[in-house]
């Protein structure tokens, strides 16, 4: 090695504070550069803002809590991160913004949202001040109008078969009449009327069997026909009354998968399933105030007609939508019935769902892709036998029937029982 190598290995061993100081330089320049902040994603913020916030906000409308849109212009943002991730430590502190609005709210408490970053609470402020842009005009295109022309080649093209026509019924009129002279000229007697005929009624009431089979064929079918009719009395498969309220079981129970037991809950431990009182609906609509949805609409419905249904439903309740509380004028909804069973007829809902386990499309039908309610099935005794008939018992976790069907098993020598098979065929069972 020479003494050159030499020396250039001590230009490049540092000591250790010689290193310290090159990290320190480093680091500081590192710092001191300008940073770029990333834009704020609004995608993310409404999709944050749809899981946090939209309980008890709204953007341009008052709700359990104030409208946010524009909230950033009004407060700053470090007082929203503080505020965001734990009001209530705020309001403790005497913050005298915070104070306010908690006091205006009724003092309703604001759910603290810790888990939140700066960037999440950044793209839902991005969300909320957010105005999409207006829709652009379409741009009139000139087009040429020919209607003019396709209107006159349609005339004159209607006008020379019409002709044609014409000249047709001359040609055939005067062809006739020349034959017709030719046949007088050479002596052919030419006959100008048929032979006279029996009316037909005479030919028919001097025929005793047509009179006789014609009166067996018109009692029979007026019998036919009577008791068809006699045996629709009662029957209202496919009834769709208009409700007062108009309610999309297609919305409710089919896109937001709502249980019909959440609220028609008295199936499961009643005779009736009843009718659900306004309330259960306020659990929802207390903070959905208009249609948002976002799947196709309904043929004939748009979202203002979903959205004044629900004012509808606020009127009834007495519910003021600008300050959020009850003012106590309610007015009566007159539900009209759908499905009505003869008042001989017991019909147990607690039997079928609870204890058989059916499922409520059974005996309704699609529910979750009915827009309008109507009744389904024919609900007819002949149909509930078939059902008896056909439905298996379920065993499992049923003492009581266990027993049962041990015993009626060996009796009709099958592995499982219908409904029928224990019983469910019996007059008692269903008529008083």
């Amino acid at each position: 090695m020479t003494i050159n190598d030499l020396n250039m290995t001590r230009v490049f061993c540092l000591n250790v504070p010689q290193i310290r100081t090159l990290l320190t330089i480093v680091l500081a320049v590192a710092f001191t550069l300008p940073t770029f902040a990333q834009e704020p994603d609004i995608d993310k913020g409404k999709s944050l803002f749809n899981m946090n916030c939209a309980a008890c906000h709204k953007l341009n409308k008052r709700a359990v809590g104030p409208a946010l849109a524009g909230v950033s212009q009004k407060y700053e943002k470090e007082w929203l991160y503080a505020w965001i991730k734990n009001s209530m430590s705020m309001v403790k502190a005497g913050d005298p913004q915070a104070v306010a609005i908690y006091e205006e709210y009724n003092k309703s408490v604001m759910t603290a949202f810790p888990q939140l970053s700066n960037e999440d609470i950044d793209n839902i402020l991005a969300y909320t001040d957010y105005t999409p842009p207006a829709p652009v005009a379409p741009v009139a295109v000139a087009t040429t109008v020919s209607s003019g022309t396709d209107d006159t080649t349609s005339t004159l093209l209607l006008g020379v078969l019409v002709l044609v026509l014409v000249v047709l019924v001359v040609m055939l009129f005067l062809v006739t009449l020349t034959l017709r002279k030719i046949a007088i000229a050479n002596g052919i007697e030419v006959k100008t009327s048929k032979p006279k005929r029996k009316p037909l009624w005479e030919v028919y009431i001097n025929n005793s069997f047509l009179v006789f089979s014609t009166v067996i064929f018109l009692l029979f079918s007026s019998a036919y026909f009577a008791y068809g009719y006699l045996m629709q009395v009662g029957i209202d498969q496919g009834y769709m009354p208009v409700q007062p309220i108009h309610y999309s079981h297609k919305i409710h129970s089919g896109a937001n998968e709502i249980e019909c037991k959440y609220c028609h809950s008295s199936a499961r431990v009643s005779k009736h399933s009843g009718i659900p009182s306004l309330n259960v609906c306020m659990n929802c609509h207390m903070n959905i105030a208009e249609y948002n949805g976002e799947e196709d609409l309904e043929k004939g419905y748009t979202k203002e007609f979903y959205t004044n249904e629900i004012k509808k439903l606020y009127k009834a309740v007495g519910w003021d939508e600008e300050n959020q509380r009850y003012t106590g004028e309610t007015q009566p909804v007159k539900w009209v019935r759908i499905h009505n069973l003869p008042d001989f007829v017991y019909f147990n809902h607690a039997q079928h769902v609870d204890v058989a386990g059916i499922d409520c499309q059974k005996c309704h039908g699609p529910v979750e892709e009915m827009e309008i309610m109507y009744q389904h099935s024919p609900l007819t005794m002949g149909w509930c036998i078939d059902c008896h008939r056909e439905s298996n018992v379920d065993l499992e976790n049923n003492e009581y029937y266990e027993k049962v069907h041990a015993e009626l098993s060996k009796k009709y020598g099958v592995e499982k029982l219908t409904v029928a098979q224990m019983g469910g065929l019996e007059c008692g069972k269903c008529h008083y």
